[in-house]
Order: structure tokens, then C-alpha cells, then sequence
């Protein structure tokens, strides 16, 4: 889509170092439906492969040991999550490859910027929960879609493997909620000033 039927002109091109694609999503590649599934599995994929980077930066900074255990759980689910992702690939012929996603690039970038800000270790563990949510929010976007997609194009056996991610993320989404409302948030919010 060329930026200038959307009111943008070279200035915003420079800006944001594109060559007349936004986000990737309106990418000249993605002609077909099969096309835009294959760049979701593409932009999963690189999401995925951020978060298993960004997730020992969060056990470091965790201070309830229940956190750095389930961030360290997910860490390994996250592994597999990727290889299942590879084994997609694989069915589809196609070589596993990322795209960067700049919904997670943001997500992660404020995740560090307010764990940063933050001195109290309760308040920094709830904080952490927060931002762990807002990843898993995402992927379950994701996954939902991509399940639903691969449904559509008839590849049932994707649409599972699909589904075994979508799984994780929703259980770990629970025992994140479970773990805040029990433990964390209480005890953020006795601190005080």
C-alpha cells in the first residue's frame, strides 16, 4: 500500500524506515490468503523467539520465588512453542523464517522501561506479572487467529499443533491471574510511600 493513500508522505517514510509497507502487514508479498498465514506464523515466530530472550531478564528480576519458578516454566514451554512452530514450517515446505513483529518489539520495550522505574520489589513482581500478561494476551491473539486460519485453508493437523500453544498460553495466563490476586498484588499493595 503506498503511503500517500494513506496521507503519508516521504517524510513519515524516512521517519520510520519503510519502504512503502507499514508494519510488514501490508507487505507486497502477502497476495493470497496462504500468503498471510504464513507471515503470521512468520510474525509468531519472531515474537516467540523475543520473549525467550526477554524471559530471563524477568526470572533475574523477579523476587517471589512461585514468579522466577513459572517464569522459568514458561521459558521451556516457550522452547517447545518454537519448535512446534518449526515443525509448521516444515509441513507448509517452508524454511522457518521471522518477521519482526513490532506489537511484542513494544510490549517487551515497556515491559523493561516500568521494570525499571520501579524500586520496591512487590510493586516490581506485580509489575512483571502485568507485563507477562500483556505478552500472553498477545499470543492468544495470535495462536486464536492462526488456529482459526489453518482451519479455513483445511490444515487440521496445523490447526492442532496450534491449539497444544493456544493451551499454554491460556494456562499460563491463568496461573499468572491466580499467582497476582492470591500473593503478589496483595503484597504490592501494602507498600506504601
Amino acid at each position: 500500500m503506498r503511503l500517500e493513500a494513506l496521507g503519508l508522505g516521504p517524510t513519515y517514510a524516512k521517519s520510520h524506515h519503510t519502504r512503502e509497507t507499514i508494519m510488514g502487514l501490508f507487505s507486497k508479498d502477502i497476495v493470497t490468503f496462504d500468503d498471510l498465514f504464513l507471515h503470521q506464523l512468520q510474525d509468531v515466530y519472531y515474537a516467540e523467539n523475543q520473549i525467550t530472550k526477554a524471559l530471563p531478564k524477568m526470572i533475574d528480576k523477579a523476587t517471589a520465588p512461585a514468579l522466577k519458578q513459572g517464569f522459568e516454566t514458561h521459558l521451556r514451554e516457550t522452547e517447545g512453542q518454537i519448535a512446534r512452530l518449526e515443525q509448521i514450517f516444515t509441513l507448509l515446505g517452508e524454511k522457518a523464517k521471522a518477521v519482526t513483529c513490532p506489537a511484542i518489539d513494544g510490549i517487551i520495550k515497556e515491559a523493561n522501561e516500568v521494570a525499571g522505574e520501579i524500586e520496591d520489589k512487590a510493586v516490581l513482581d506485580a509489575a512483571l506479572i502485568a507485563s507477562a500478561q500483556a505478552v500472553e494476551h498477545y499470543e492468544i491473539t495470535r495462536y486464536g487467529t492462526l488456529i482459526a486460519w489453518a482451519d479455513q485453508l483445511g490444515r487440521s493437523e496445523i490447526a492442532a499443533i496450534l491449539k497444544q500453544t493456544l493451551d499454554e498460553e491460556y494456562a499460563t495466563d491463568d496461573k499468572l491471574t491466580a499467582m497476582a490476586t492470591s500473593a503478589i498484588n496483595p503484597k504490592a499493595e501494602a507498600v506504601t510511600a
